[in-house]
């Protein structure tokens, strides 16, 4: 893997109708926060050979959204993903990473920002990035990272999306 995105879904109901967390869906501004961001990533020249998502309804909505922007790129489910911790995200990417220049993965916080922060300090990233990340990684936020021939992380982007003013989906 020369590259990973780690991609948080965008905005979810706050119920679903069965009541589980697993099937809370996106809310009108997840879906249209997961495309804008989808489309900034393509537009930046971030384009995934794999996706990898959790199975979870509001990730799955998420990929639906964004995949329009990544028209050549193969995506799959793992069910591992589901609320995973920053270990299990980092594990998965790199199996994912075995067959794949870049891989987006499409899950959940707390595992997507705690990596997010952990590989910020282990490229050595400013500290005032490395703050910000650790303050906020809010829904439909996705961070880009380059990898050496040894592994080593470098920072190359951090993206929060543009809130609809006004509005209150």
């Amino acid at each position: 893997m020369d590259r990973l995105i780690l991609f948080r879904h965008g905005k979810a109901e706050p119920e679903s109708a069965s009541g589980e967390d697993f099937d809370r869906r996106l809310a009108p501004r997840g879906v249209r926060e997961s495309a804008a961001m989808a489309a900034r990533l393509a537009d930046l020249g971030f384009l995934p050979d794999l996706v990898v998502v959790s199975p979870a309804m509001r990730t799955r909505d998420t990929w639906a959204a964004a995949a329009a922007s990544f028209p050549q790129a193969q995506a799959r489910f793992d069910d591992d993903l589901y609320h995973a911790d920053s270990g299990s995200v980092r594990r998965e990417a790199q199996r994912a990473g075995a067959g794949a220049g870049t891989v987006m993965i499409v899950g959940h916080n707390p595992g997507l920002q705690e990596l997010t922060v952990q590989l910020l300090r282990e490229g050595s990233a400013p500290p005032m990035l490395i703050s910000q990340a650790s303050r906020q990684f809010p829904t439909a936020a996705a961070a880009v990272f380059l990898f050496d021939a040894a592994g080593r992380p470098q920072f190359d982007g951090l993206f929060f999306p543009e809130h609809d003013a006004g509005r209150g989906d």
